[in-house]
């Protein structure tokens, strides 16, 4: 096979994928010096809508709909819109190997593409229950979300169980979200977690008690403190029952595994600097090796307002890294300076008619405020985190654009707090002054 010569490759076609390519857009990349190679079959696309809109009985989301970039208000860039910007699409395309001393990937059809400045996209892949050797865990109908394959086969699922049972295993972003997609389905959902309650890498207990009243009140069953360690099956191979732990048998006509992810470092594994489960970069995602930078899930970057490093898998940094990686890049080449990467964490989710979202850092004391009655009308409350007499988090469920910019706000200036009772006492309103 020929091989391909590109000035820019990106590998991966997620979300960071589409932003970097919008980002190229605006630096003037000329046609034929850009590549993105993906294994994927369609044009990057918005990844959080597979777990939301995506399995919606009404107001479904599909594509073209969710393409990048339109999940932060940017243009929609439709397949063809790489074509009119010169942009070389590779899809259906799995780079089996990056050979980075010599600038060479190949693919798994034997496909070699050389290159001169790479960009690492590849995103995270799902840990499954088969890597464990859960008995029974390779049966039909156990369903893992990851990429728009896996959201169809979810939503084929839905239709053809019409009024089943779920078991959901795992209580975190895909658990709370898919639960409520499930139920949204009139599907009877039961969910499964070892932890002593939700969400337990950010909410708090308080906040966690609120989410599992609210999705008991809404008929979904929840199970804490045990986990899946077996599944029946039928003579067909299909899902029927769970078996858990601690002794109980469940019935289940699907089961959906969201029990977290792995960075997918392996293509340059032993050819970069490691760090904390990803690619260490520095503010520019620059990695050890000359010319290849890591963004988005895979990179341990520096985190300047924590002034530590760290990896973060979410879809805000996944699009924020790889525009500054775009532009490091082009500044780098015309011999020009841009600003070191400051990034505020920020999480956000959205189940129901529910809807957070969180900045900062979920460490130190925590202060909850406002209203958190599952069967509230309103339903608005929060939480604040306070370190060595600074907020330096800030969750907020409700929240409207304003508060939420406030919050933000909050969390990246770090106010001192005089007093943890008058912070409860003066709840939102604290943030909206600052």
């Amino acid at each position: 096979m020929a091989e391909k010569s590109f000035k820019y490759v990106i590998i991966g076609g997620g979300v960071a994928a589409g932003y970097a390519a919008r980002e190229f857009a605006k630096q003037g990349v000329k046609p034929g010096e850009l590549a993105i190679i993906s294994k994927e079959a369609v044009a990057p696309y918005e990844r959080p809508a597979l777990s939301k809109a995506y399995l919606f009985p009404e107001g479904t989301a599909r594509l073209p709909g969710f393409h990048v970039c339109v999940g932060s208000g940017g243009e929609r860039l439709l397949p063809e819109w790489y074509t009119e910007k010169g942009i070389s699409l590779l899809l259906n395309t799995e780079i089996v190997k990056a050979d980075l001393a010599s600038k060479t990937l190949i693919s798994a059809a034997g496909e070699t593409f050389k290159y001169q400045t790479l960009i690492v996209a590849t995103g995270s892949t799902v840990i499954r229950l088969t890597d464990f050797g859960v008995e029974g865990a390779d049966a039909k109908s156990i369903f893992y979300l990851r990429e728009i394959d896996d959201a169809d086969k979810l939503v084929e699922a839905i239709k053809t169980k019409k009024n089943g049972k779920a078991l959901i295993v795992g209580g975190g972003y895909i658990g709370l979200e898919l639960s409520a997609a499930l139920r949204m389905n009139n599907i009877d959902v039961c969910m499964v977690y070892p932890e002593p309650w939700c969400m337990p890498r950010l909410f708090t207990a308080g906040i966690a008690s609120f989410y599992e009243s609210y999705y008991a009140n809404k008929g979904i069953d929840i199970i804490k403190g045990t986990v899946a360690v077996g599944f029946g099956k039928n003579e067909n191979g299909e899902v029927v029952d769970v078996k858990l732990k601690d002794g109980r048998v469940l019935e289940a006509d699907i089961v959906v595994v969201g029990v977290g992810g792995r960075p997918l470092t392996t293509l340059v594994k032993g050819q970069v600097e490691e760090e904390k489960g990803g690619i260490k970069t520095d503010a520019f995602f620059k990695t050890s090796s000359p010319d290849v930078y890591a963004v988005g899930d895979v990179a341990t970057f520096p985190l300047k307002l924590f002034n530590e490093l760290r990896r973060v898998e979410h879809v805000d940094h996944a699009r924020k890294s790889a525009e500054q990686a775009v532009k490091a890049i082009f500044a780098s080449e015309q011999g020009s300076h841009i600003e070191e990467y400051d990034y505020l964490p920020y999480f956000y989710s959205r189940a129901f008619d529910l809807s957070w979202q969180f900045y900062g850092d979920n460490v130190g004391e925590t202060v909850l405020f406002g209203d958190n009655n599952p069967t509230s009308a309103t339903h608005k409350f929060g939480t604040y985190w306070i370190k060595d007499g600074k907020v330096v988090g800030v969750f907020l469920e409700s929240g409207t654009p304003e508060e939420n910019k406030a919050i933000a706000k909050l969390a990246r200036l770090q106010p001192p707090v005089d007093s943890l009772d008058q912070l409860a006492a003066e709840g939102l309103a604290f943030a909206n002054k600052i």
